[in-house]
């Protein structure tokens, strides 16, 4: 077997190389032929299909976050190149919604071992860029944003920018287009969602399966208190996310219009300011390495 490592070395500022040196003597161990490709920020996607091609791998190890899975899927969109994933970033929220193992160096076993290969879903947004897991605007891409510039991390600061932006909330008009017609809708927050959860573990809908060639919408009407109440509760009991404030669509394309440019943030990047936003799926782009106890391939 020919394994090639993606890694993003400074991922939710956790540091790889325990990891790699466990794994590299995996490899050793069981005459894995193996190399380490780690990114940059500069020409990563470029360097990386320079690799591919003179390497050819079996399969490739994504060793980072949700960025990491993201920028190792969109490298190997219509490639022949199955990826695993090994969860070493801060939330992990993909790897966990796809059943991952927590434990990196248990991720990286199962991927060795397994055959079973799932063709999971992809959304591009504007013909232009890119999400497997989810993407909104409003609220929530706000404070993304104000977390983004603000040189500190963790809860705390996260849970300001949330307070401020609950102070100052407003709910702003759109017009959602999908095959079953144009609906006008008012509210905080819309999500684009090729799953359930965000990384906190809070399910936005309990319908969405990132293999089944369709993405959920999910309009937030309202957050006030009980909402937020139910919100936190539904990362224990999803029972409780069938009560909020919201609307969910199924669809497999739609454009949502704005009366003006409101910001977009996909997979936890700040994309930009648009008017107007179209969303496609791309049906079992992403060749994942997985296994039959990850509930949404029964």
């Amino acid at each position: 077997m020919k394994l090639l490592f993606v890694v993003n070395p400074i991922s939710g500022g956790v540091d790889k190389e325990p990891f790699l040196k466990e794994a590299k003597e995996l490899c050793e161990k069981y005459a894995i032929n193996y190399e380490v490709f780690k990114t940059t920020g500069k020409n990563d996607e470029e360097e990386l299909q320079k690799v591919l091609k003179s390497f050819d791998p079996d399969k490739i190890a994504s060793v980072g976050g949700d960025g990491t899975t993201l920028f190792t899927s969109i490298a190997l969109l219509n490639t022949k190149y199955p990826m695993g994933i090994i969860p070493l970033g801060s939330a992990n929220g993909m790897a966990a919604e796809l059943y991952v193992n927590p434990k990196p160096i248990e991720a990286f076993k199962d991927l060795l071992m397994s055959e079973v290969i799932g063709e999971m879903d992809m959304l591009v947004v504007n013909d232009e860029f890119y999400t497997i897991h989810i993407g909104d605007v409003g609220v929530n891409a706000n404070i993304v944003d104000a977390y983004d510039k603000d040189p500190n991390r963790g809860m705390v600061t996260y849970a300001k920018y949330f307070l401020e932006e609950l102070r100052k909330l407003e709910p702003f008009e759109m017009t959602v287009e999908t095959e079953t017609g144009i609906r006008s809708a008012k509210g905080v927050m819309i999500a684009i969602c090729n799953s359930r959860k965000y990384g906190t573990g809070i399910p936005l809908n309990v319908v969405g399966n990132p293999f089944d060639g369709k993405f959920e919408l999910v309009l937030i009407e309202k957050i006030d208190l009980p909402s937020l109440i139910k919100s936190g509760l539904s990362k224990f009991d999803e029972a409780f996310a069938n009560n909020q404030e919201g609307t969910v669509l199924t669809t497999d394309a739609a454009t949502i219009k704005f009366k003006s440019p409101r910001l977009l943030q996909l997979d936890g990047e700040v994309i930009g300011n648009y008017d107007e936003i179209s969303i496609k799926v791309l049906k079992g782009a992403v060749k994942l390495i997985s296994h039959n106890q990850n509930l949404y391939l029964i």
